[in-house]
């Protein structure tokens, strides 16, 4: 039946037109912004998951970042343990000089003065962001080293302790005067005094004194080694942890370029003949007056 109040063909065509009107525009939504889920209406479920991972991604930026520091902490520790071990084993040489016959100890004193004057400097210089690991450490320092969320949603912060004051190889550092104390682990090759009238059993306990400070010295670069090695090991997890949750989140809420593109093209079609489709329903009404004239 044909009418001029109620042309359902143009309805039908109008409706249809609005339906692919509205993919269209949810698709180029989706071209322009790159993902398949941009807000909580498209997918509530999946934007919710994404936006905390996002978050905890940022997190695990920060603690990467804390890692580089506490790594830097580390290492000039490491770098000041090695150099004071050189130094101390130049120590033990000068003191086996000492024991040979004829040699002029005052002179071997003097030049032992010199290596523990080169021992303290370095002790005052191992220092990094206001922290000196071999010189009055805190018994207490930590590196950040992860980032968790557990599944009631509680977050925590990792850390990995170590004990500085315990392994202080000098006493404490005063920044003011640049100086640090002789009392930590390598105190009693700080306190070797060479002069005329040492005698050989002197010597020979200044040698066993250097050979007990010089193993502490070792245990503690084996220490901070292994920290290093930790740190290293947790940077290359984080670095990966990151990039697997950039993945994960990408899945959940990117668009398929390709299949989106695809999608726009047969719609484009579709649009074309929902124009065509209603202005053939619109040109009924034109045909009825035709049988009146």
């Amino acid at each position: 039946m044909s009418s001029i109040l109620t042309n359902t063909s143009a309805i039908s065509a109008l409706q249809t037109m609005r339906t692919i009107n509205n993919d269209m525009e949810t698709t180029q939504e989706r071209i322009s912004s790159g993902m398949r889920v941009g807000a909580a209406k498209d997918n509530a479920a999946y934007w919710s998951i994404a936006t905390t991972m996002r978050s905890d991604n940022a997190a695990l930026s920060a603690v990467q970042d804390a890692l580089g520091l506490g790594a830097a902490k580390v290492d000039t520790a490491y770098a000041g343990v090695t150099a004071a071990i050189d130094v101390v084993k130049e120590i033990k040489a000068k003191l086996v000089t000492a024991t040979e016959q004829g040699v002029d100890r005052a002179k071997v004193g003097e030049e032992v003065k010199q290596l523990q004057d080169q021992l303290r400097s370095i002790g005052a210089g191992a220092a990094f962001g206001g922290e000196n690991w071999i010189a009055g450490g805190a018994a207490d320092a930590t590196i950040v080293t992860g980032f968790t969320r557990g599944s009631d949603g509680t977050v925590k912060v990792t850390t990995a302790s170590y004990d500085a004051a315990a392994n202080s190889l000098f006493g404490d550092y005063d920044p003011a005067t640049g100086t640090v104390a002789d009392d930590g682990l390598l105190a009693e090759v700080l306190a070797i005094t060479l002069d005329g009238t040492t005698d050989d059993a002197a010597v020979a306990g200044f040698l066993d004194n250097v050979e007990d400070n010089l193993a502490k010295a070792q245990t503690v670069g084996s220490t901070l080694g292994s920290l290093s090695k930790r740190i290293s090991l947790q940077e290359d997890f984080a670095s990966k942890l990151s990039d697997a949750i950039d993945k994960g989140v990408g899945r959940l809420v990117d668009a398929d370029m390709n299949e989106e593109s695809t999608r726009l093209k047969a719609l484009q079609t579709q649009q074309q003949l929902a124009i065509q489709s209603l202005s053939i329903a619109n040109s009924n009404s034109q045909n009825i007056l035709s049988l009146f004239r």
